[in-house]
C-alpha cells in the first residue's frame, strides 16, 4: 500500500473549489487511492463532470456551495456530517483572486475577496470542528498561496485575505494539536488553472485573460501530488512551484532586496 493510500484510504475528504483547476486535481488523486469524496464548488455541473471523472471512487458526494454565502455553510456541514457521519480531511481549496491596483479597487471588491476566501473557509472549518475535537481526530488542509507569506502588486485584497488564514489556522493548530487535529497550509506559486482568468478586478468583473506566468505555471496534476504528500506527512507549512518559492526567504533575509524585485516584477 502506498503512503498515499495509507494517509486518505477509506477517509472522508471534503474539497472546496473542487470543479477545476488544483480542486479538480486534488479530487481525481484522491479518487485513486480510495477516498470518499465530498465536492463543493458553486458550479453543480461542473462538480457533476468531475465526480465522473472520479470514477471508480469508493464514493463521492457533490456538494454545492458558495463560500460568499457564509451563513449557509453550518448548514451544509451539518448535512454532510448527517450523511457521512464526519469528515476526516478538510481540503479548503476554493478561493478567488485579484488583479487591480488599491487606488482602483472598489471597497466591495475587497469584502468579497475576505468572505469567499477567508470567512468562507472559517466558516466551515468552524462547523466541522466540534465534530473532529469529539472524535480526537481530523485534518484541515488549507491551500493558500505564496502572497500569502509576502504582498505582491495588483493583489493586495488576495494577499490580505491568505495572510488572515495562515493567522487564523496557525492559531487554530497551536490550539488543538494536543486534541489530535493537525493543520497543513500548501503555499502555490504559478499553477496553470483558472484564477487569473477569473480573478476581480477593480470594479469586481473578471479579469477575462490568463496571466503569462500562469501559463506557464506547474500543471494542477503536479501541484495536487505536493500537497497530498504534504498532507500525508502531516507538514505544517510547504511551499509550491518554481523559482518563485525563494522570494519567500528573500522576504524573510533580505527585505529590502525583496521589495525592489517585487516592484520591478512581472506580476500579470
Amino acid at each position: 500500500m502506498s503512503t498515499l493510500e495509507r494517509a486518505f484510504r477509506d477517509k472522508v475528504v471534503w474539497i472546496t473549489g473542487a470543479s477545476s483547476g488544483i480542486g479538480e486535481a486534488l479530487a481525481v488523486a484522491l479518487a485513486r487511492v480510495g477516498a470518499r469524496l465530498v465536492l463543493s464548488a458553486r458550479r453543480h455541473e461542473e462538480l457533476e463532470r468531475v465526480s465522473r471523472a472520479c470514477a471508480p471512487a469508493r464514493s463521492v458526494d457533490v456538494v454545492p456551495l458558495d463560500l460568499g454565502d457564509v451563513d449557509s455553510l453550518v448548514g451544509k456541514a451539518e448535512d454532510v456530517l448527517a450523511k457521512l457521519g464526519s469528515v476526516d480531511v478538510m481540503i479548503h481549496c476554493g478561493g478567488v483572486s485579484q488583479r487591480a491596483r488599491v487606488i482602483d479597487t472598489d471597497i466591495g471588491v475587497d469584502e468579497r475577496i475576505m468572505r469567499v476566501n477567508y470567512l468562507g473557509t472559517v466558516a466551515l472549518t468552524k462547523a466541522l470542528l466540534p465534530s473532529m475535537v469529539a472524535r480526537r481526530r481530523g485534518h484541515f488542509v488549507v491551500v493558500s498561496s505564496l502572497v500569502g507569506k509576502f504582498g505582491s502588486p495588483l493583489r493586495s485584497s488576495y494577499a490580505a485575505s491568505k495572510h488572515a488564514l495562515h493567522g487564523f489556522f496557525d492559531s487554530l493548530r497551536a490550539e488543538v494539536h494536543d486534541e489530535g487535529i493537525r493543520v497543513t497550509i500548501v503555499c502555490p506559486g504559478f499553477v496553470k488553472t483558472n484564477v487569473s482568468i477569473n480573478a476581480l478586478t477593480g470594479d469586481g468583473s473578471p479579469q477575462g485573460k490568463m496571466d503569462r506566468a500562469t501559463g506557464r505555471g506547474m500543471e494542477p496534476a503536479a501541484c495536487a501530488a505536493i500537497i497530498l504528500r504534504a498532507a500525508a506527512a502531516e507538514r505544517e507549512e510547504r511551499y509550491v512551484g518554481g523559482a518563485e518559492r525563494f522570494a519567500v526567504y528573500v522576504k524573510r533575509i533580505a527585505p529590502t532586496v525583496f521589495s525592489r524585485f517585487v516592484r520591478r516584477a512581472a506580476v500579470t
